[in-house]
């Protein structure tokens, strides 16, 4: 799951990303509109966290706009403003949720499983497949019963596919996903932890759709 955070607060902001990737998100951060609408129109993120204080447009301008480039796209706004009139103005102008700073960590966090859940074919947070259970809440994974300690990587990528089950998953879109622009990634990453994940689940559990990706069948 791939999240735009978009706040002009540097200390705040690798804070939150550092304790994001921790989650098994990975988070690009940026601080001005303008950027963030660049980013919206030309490689869209799975969900934005956006703060209205920016130094350049106001917050509420930046969300008007995303909703014209994109009128599903998750939008949640994280502020200072804390009026009753500021939460009207955000959700009605095309906010999925709104958080007020300071907030604790717990919080966001369960407000975003919320989004994810918007976005997946799978509506709880325990999602099953064959004899595989991935609880997004706990983070626990079990196999026949017995529970899988994944890298956060390979969690990743299991949840990513799992959610999606039935639909093939590109090779670049599991990286975008997997990987926020400031980290490494070598050009084998994806297929090393698919490796790694069919040593553990079975070798016919992902599939290799050639050419395009890979897939987990729905059963």
């Amino acid at each position: 799951m791939q999240i735009l955070l978009v706040e002009d607060d540097r200390l705040l902001a690798k804070g939150l990303q550092q304790a994001l990737q921790k989650q098994g998100y990975a988070v690009n951060h940026i601080e001005t509109g303008k950027a963030c609408l660049h980013v919206v129109e030309n490689e869209p993120p799975d969900i934005v966290v956006l703060d209205l204080g920016l130094p350049d447009l106001d917050g509420l301008m930046v969300l008007k706009q995303i909703r014209n480039l994109s009128s599903d796209l998750p939008v949640m706004l994280l502020t200072a403003r804390d009026s009753a009139d500021d939460k009207v103005a955000g959700l009605d102008g095309g906010a999925d949720d709104y958080l007020v700073k300071p907030f604790e960590m717990i919080e966001l966090l369960a407000r975003l499983r919320v989004l994810e859940r918007r976005l997946s074919a799978v509506k709880s947070a325990e999602i099953n497949i064959g004899e595989i259970v991935l609880d997004t809440t706990s983070h626990y994974v079990t196999f026949k019963g017995d529970e899988l300690e994944l890298p956060r990587k390979e969690y990743m990528l299991l949840k990513l596919l799992l959610e999606n089950a039935g639909r093939v998953q590109t090779r670049t879109n599991l990286e975008n996903r997997l990987y926020s622009w400031d980290e490494e990634v070598a050009s084998n990453a994806v297929e090393v932890h698919v490796h790694h994940l069919r040593k553990k689940l079975g070798a016919d559990f992902i599939r290799t759709i050639r050419g395009v990706g890979y897939k987990v069948d729905c059963k």
